[in-house]
């Protein structure tokens, strides 16, 4: 039986990936400086999920790019 809890849930310990979006980009060092939803800004790495440009949505767990989201039409970077 496969059991999709339809969350973005680390299975490891249970915290949350937080979505967020990318500003800027450091493509020497592999970071992006990014917002999230509640206007907070992070530096994260993004060797994972790169290339990455400003505007692109990404799925952010301990610091680190997981994936890439899907782009908000509309939404304001």
């Amino acid at each position: 039986m496969t059991e999709d809890c339809g969350s973005q849930h680390c299975i490891t310990c249970g915290d949350d990936g937080v979505p967020m979006t990318v500003l800027r980009v450091d493509e020497t060092r592999a970071l992006a400086l990014c917002r999230g939803e509640d206007t907070s800004h992070s530096t994260v790495e993004i060797a994972l999920v790169a290339p990455v440009a400003p505007g692109d949505r990404l799925l952010v767990h301990a610091g680190t790019a997981l994936t890439l989201l899907p782009s908000i039409e509309g939404a304001a970077a």
